[in-house]
């Protein structure tokens, strides 16, 4: 879900539509309850992205599939974006959504009401650890510029980080990273951005340093 969500507006949409590819032999052993686990893995897509401040189009919906290509015991999830499925009633105008502006959850024919705040960034700070392993706080403020030269808020000294590496910068209410054209690029949460929403917990690599995020309180 986070691999591919996006930054739209002053909301971060994650998928909605969720294919878990097994090995058949290892689906096989969920023939009794294949559908339960799906239906409990799209809630627990459901309650992550509500935890998480995320938007989603709709109800997340789960599939199994038997993948003769996938080894015994692992497992591969392709995420997608889609629209809400069709053929749903729509609730009438004083249907309550919930905080975080999905509608009614206990309605599964209920089509999803988004009433979507703008809200200010998030006061953060960045846990910061270095390659030898030493750690200190940063406060993000209004935003924060990394790279190796002095110029920068947080000055890392590094030779794999450049002079200009990267920024974390409020914008509509989120926080986002930006990587500035680096040399050596920027990871977050092990996966190779040049820009993404940024939320409590992502960590951040550059170099041999990594920066946790840290929110100080949720975005009002």
């Amino acid at each position: 879900m986070e691999a591919e969500r996006l930054s739209a507006s002053d909301r971060t949409l994650v998928p909605n539509r969720f294919v878990v590819h097994l090995h058949p032999t290892d689906l096989a052993g969920f023939e009794d309850m294949e559908q339960s686990l799906a239906t409990e893995l799209a809630d627990a897509a459901l309650v992550f992205a509500r935890a998480h401040h995320y938007t989603l189009v709709d109800r997340p919906r789960v599939d199994l599939l038997a993948d003769p290509a996938v080894e015994r015991s692992d497992i591969r999830v392709d995420a997608r974006f889609a629209d809400p499925i069709g053929g749903r009633v729509r609730p009438p105008d004083d249907a309550i959504s919930d905080e975080n502006g999905v509608g009614d959850l206990t309605d599964p024919l209920a089509t999803m009401v988004f009433a979507v705040p703008r809200p200010s960034a998030p006061r953060a700070r960045l846990r910061v650890t270095d390659a030898a392993g030493v750690t200190h706080e940063v406060s993000i403020g209004v935003g924060v510029t990394i790279g190796r030269a002095t110029d920068n808020d947080l000055v890392i000294r590094d030779e794999r980080v450049s002079r200009h590496h990267g920024r974390i910068a409020g914008r509509r209410g989120t926080l986002v990273y930006s990587d500035l054209e680096s040399t050596n690029g920027s990871e977050v949460n092990g996966h190779r951005v040049t820009e993404v929403v940024l939320g409590a917990g992502d960590q951040i690599r550059v170099g041999g340093t990594t920066l946790e995020v840290e929110v100080d309180e949720a975005p009002t």
